[in-house]
């Protein structure tokens, strides 16, 4: 045979070119045919180690024994061994395995760091850096917005002040550019880690696919590093503070913009081993929920409960069918009443990062903040609906709207009466909620995913903080209750949602991926509507019906 020939070739026996030959000598490195095996080992100049064909190459050579094949592993000293380091002593009561069980361990070891990679820490850094883009936006509309402020402002006065509006734009464009900075870095540095978990992912796949006990047994994963995920950026937007012309004291009166402010916040998880960051310690469920108080409120049959929410541990308000709003300490005592300034019903109340009570007006079109006993409006939608609302971390408000027609819905965000953000579609341009009248609850979790309970879709719907669509809860997999519609929700401490299952009469407990854990089902509820928690995790449900408010346990106290 023409040996140029010979790679376009079949593999053939080394000794008699039968083609596709089944075994192979690990240490002359030749293929052989099975009646060639006995010819072959008849060869007494040198050692032989004849395997089958798909075992070829397991065997590494031994580094201290020239010539000796590893057909051993000892854990203790975790390296490969052949017979001779075995008979010599120097691994004497050390824990020895076959070489192919500890290539098969090692394989799987790297099987599930490539999975946590794949599917688990490289989502979420992809997720988090996909965040920034948004906070980028923001900053330029603000700064937009406060640019115009200035320049209205620098239009009533005379020509004096100009060089005062030209420093204040200034400061403000390096506060953009601080902004940006740290932004950009944290951007950078993101997209580093991105690149360094892409590279571990190939060569995890490549040390997969490869039979090189060597490479395979110098592994050393980094996911324990890249478990910790980036910190996350709190940022206090400069605001723009307007003062009276007083041509005395000009740059006293123009105001001034408030000084940027640009925390790093940790996330307050790590992914664990397994990827479970929904769930971490600290309140694992209880198996049997249990009351701890009941609130009996003057709502009820004739004056239906709609909404709770907590303004404290010890006290929360709540709302109905008619124009007031009340306040109940846990013994059932009503401390305050406040009713609307349109004197419409409220759909939905929230307390806000500082006490203050929000509710929602649709009939007035508007949204509202009780501040003492002063009532403002703050949000004013002409041509839409809000239904329901929640206030966020970071002091934003989240309002659910539908328009006039019905034909849309949406979810906006606000910081005062600025809007920051729209979520309405898919990524397929595909609406994300219902367009009906039906309540839409809303709760922001604590990786600041944004979880509507879309009662007429008989579904929660979940996007993250950027807007982006992450899954769907229809409820769970098999069950022989009656279909499943959603009312109220909420999220804990632990990142779970638990949403009130009205007509099933039971809440639905989901890990902050939309997996079902548990319900909450013995606690004689009776058509649960609205719900909410304190800072302990204890459960506030609102009954729609009976008009009570039962306190639940439904997690481990601290």
């Amino acid at each position: 045979m023409d040996r140029r020939t010979w790679a376009q070739d079949v593999l053939r026996c080394h000794l008699c070119e039968t083609p596709g030959p089944s075994m192979y000598c690990d240490i002359c490195l030749i293929h052989l045919c099975v009646a060639c095996v006995g010819k072959h080992l008849l060869d007494e100049s040198k050692e032989h180690k004849v395997v089958t064909f798909k075992k070829r190459g397991f065997a590494p050579e031994c580094s201290k024994h020239s010539k000796k094949f590893c057909e051993l592993y000892c854990e203790q000293c975790d390296i490969p061994i052949c017979l001779q380091c075995v008979s010599s002593g120097e691994h004497l009561g050390h824990k020895q395995v076959e070489i192919l069980e500890t290539l098969k361990n090692k394989k799987e070891e790297l099987q599930k760091d490539l999975h946590e990679l794949e599917k688990l820490i490289y989502p979420k850094y992809q997720e988090i850096a996909s965040n920034i883009p948004v906070q980028k936006d923001d900053l330029h509309q603000n700064s937009k917005k406060l640019t115009t402020a200035l320049d209205k402002h620098g239009e009533d006065l005379h020509k004096g002040i100009d060089i005062a509006i030209m420093k204040l734009k200034s400061d403000l464009d390096e506060m953009e550019s601080k902004h940006l900075v740290v932004l950009d870095k944290q951007e950078n540095e993101i997209k580093c880690n991105i690149s360094e978990i892409e590279q571990s992912i190939a060569d995890l796949k490549k040390s997969i696919n490869s039979n090189d006990v060597s490479l395979v047994s110098t592994y050393k994963s980094r996911v324990p590093e890249f478990r910790i995920l980036p910190p996350k950026l709190t940022v206090s937007l400069p605001r723009f503070i307007p003062q009276k012309i007083n041509k005395e004291q000009i740059y006293q009166q123009i105001g001034s913009l408030s000084a940027l402010s640009v925390k790093t916040e940790e996330h307050g998880y790590t992914l664990d081993s397994s990827g479970a960051e929904s769930s971490p310690p600290g309140r694992p469920l209880i198996d049997v929920p249990r009351i701890i108080s009941e609130i009996n409120t003057e709502y009820g049959e004739s004056n239906e409960l709609y909404s709770v929410t907590c303004l404290n541990d010890d006290e929360v308000w709540t709302s109905g069918q008619d124009n007031m709003m009340r306040l109940y300490n846990l013994h059932g005592k009503l401390v305050k009443s406040i009713q609307t300034k349109s004197g419409n019903t409220p759909v939905d109340i929230a307390v806000t990062q500082s006490g203050e009570l929000v509710y929602t007006d649709p009939v007035d079109r508007t949204v509202n903040i009780v501040k003492n006993t002063q009532i403002q409006t703050v949000i004013r939608l002409p041509g839409w609906y809000p239904l329901n609302v929640c206030s966020t971390s970071s002091g934003d408000l989240l309002v659910v709207m539908i328009t006039d027609d019905r034909k849309q819905s949406k979810v906006v965000r606000y910081s005062g009466s600025t809007e920051k953000q729209t979520i309405q579609y898919n990524d397929k341009g595909q609406p994300l909620y219902s367009s009906d009248g039906y309540t839409k609850y809303i709760s922001e979790n604590k990786n600041l995913d944004i979880c509507v309970a879309d009662n007429g879709a008989r579904a929660v719907v979940v996007v993250n903080q950027a807007g982006k669509f992450r899954f769907t809860y229809t409820g769970p997999p098999s069950t022989t209750k009656v279909p499943f519609r959603p009312f109220g929700i909420t999220t804990d401490s632990q990142g779970r949602i638990l949403t009130a299952d009205h007509n099933n009469h039971c809440i639905h407990t989901l890990d902050q991926d939309g997996q079902f854990l548990h319900y909450i089902d013995n606690c004689h509820l009776e058509y649960p509507y609205s719900l909410c928690l304190d800072t302990r995790d204890n459960l506030f449900m609102a009954e729609w019906k009976t008009g009570n408010v039962k306190k639940i346990q439904y997690s481990m106290s601290l």
